[in-house]
Parts: C-alpha cells; structure tokens; sequence
C-alpha cells in the first residue's frame, strides 16, 4: 500500500507571521476588505487565534504600519546631510508605493507607531548632525509635512479619468475665464496613474519639490537663520 506524503507543518502563528500576511492580503484585496476574520481564513486559523497576537482591528493597523516602516532603507553612511536625508525620504517613498494603502492607514492613526517615531528621529538626527539648529530643524520638519514620509497631500484630489489627455484638456469657456490654468495644464507630460493634480509626473514632482526644500534648509543653515530674526525682520530668507 501506498502511503501518501505527510502535508508540511504548518509555519506556527506569531505576530510577525500575521502581521505580514495582513500587509500582503491589503496589497491584494484593499485595506477596506481587510478582516480579522479574512486574515484569520488567510492563514487558515479561527479568527481568535489571531488574537494572541493582536488585540483588535486597530492594533493590528499599527502593526501593518510598523511593518512597511521597516521596509526604509537605513540612513545612508558617508553623505552630506541633504543626500543622506533625500535617499532616506526617497527609501520612505519607495516603501509606500509598494503598499499603496499604508500612507492613508498613517494619516488615520491617533499618534505616530514606534516605528515612525524612530525614523522621524532619525531624520531629525540627519538635520541636527549636518549643523541645523534645533529651531530651524523644527521649521523644516513642518515644512516637510507628510512629505517627509514619501508622501504629499494635495489640496484637491482629482477623480480618475479612464483618458488622461481628456482630463488635461479644458472646455473652451473655461480656458478662457482660467487662462494660466489652462497654459499650465497642456505645457507638460501627465502621467494616466497620477495621484497629483493635473495627471503631472508624480515621482517627478515630488523630487522636484524635495529638493527644492533641501536646497533653501541649507541656505538658511548657511545664513544662520532663527524664527525670531525672521519674525522681526518680516521673512526668513534674504
């Protein structure tokens, strides 16, 4: 008689085991059709054994968070401080694009994870050892925004549009009432899976914007600058 192969134990449960399989069934099915009892048929357990492990739907949330967060790549050694904190923004970027529901799980949290509050003292670290001062380094972290997560938040979202070049162009009336809207919406290439007003090159414009940013913390660093001088002398940058 023939014996059939025994079937491979199965991995044991633990957190980092359902921690990972939650970031990869989000990837595929959308955060909001994430469950602990859709998790729990994943990985083929009772959904109260991912309880051991995770408390709730929000603890298991951080979790995911904590989880693609560790994804950045670690400062870089050997840099000036902008290249340093431009690949470490770039890495964070990178990381989220690769899970394109986790920025919109950051933004929902009521407090940074352990390990957002260790990559942005990280990044703060970058600044303060490339000669920021603490006051400016404070200005250029809320200039940063989300940014300095990989990700902007733009004052309008533009609705999906199966036809990117119909989405650029504009009615006739209103080219005409909004003429710089319209000059600026057909001078450049747009890309059909822009999350950026306008269809633009996301990765482009978001680069473009960074390094904008970097360039005019290190001028400010090199003028010296505090908040209180530029409070009395009306604005930061002579």
């Amino acid at each position: 008689m023939t014996r059939r192969p025994e079937a491979a134990p199965r991995a044991p449960l633990s957190r980092d085991r359902v921690l990972r399989a939650a970031v990869e069934l989000a990837d595929g099915i959308g955060i909001e059709a994430l469950s602990m009892r859709r998790l729990a048929q994943e990985l083929g357990v009772v959904p109260m054994a991912l309880y051991k492990h995770v408390a709730n739907k929000e603890q298991l949330l951080d979790g995911m968070v904590e989880a693609v967060v560790g994804e950045i790549d670690p400062p870089a050694r050997g840099s000036d401080w902008q290249g340093a904190v431009r690949q470490r923004i770039l890495s964070a970027r990178a990381a989220l694009l690769g899970h394109p529901w986790a920025a919109r799980v950051i933004r929902s949290r009521s407090g940074p994870t352990p390990a957002v509050l260790a990559y942005l003292d990280s990044v703060i670290g970058m600044f303060r050892a490339g000669g920021l001062s603490v006051d400016l380094t404070h200005h250029v972290m809320h200039a940063l925004g989300s940014r300095v997560l990989g990700f902007t938040q733009e004052v309008f979202d533009a609705a999906p549009d199966p036809d990117p070049a119909a989405r650029a162009a504009m009615p006739p009336e209103a080219a005409a009432a909004y003429p710089h809207v319209a000059e600026l919406a057909g001078a450049a290439a747009h890309d059909g899976e822009s999350v950026v007003g306008g269809g633009c090159d996301d990765q482009f414009e978001f680069e473009f914007a960074l390094d904008l940013l970097l360039d005019g913390f290190e001028r400010l660093r090199r003028q010296g600058w505090t908040s209180g001088a530029g409070r009395a002398g009306g604005g930061p940058i002579a």
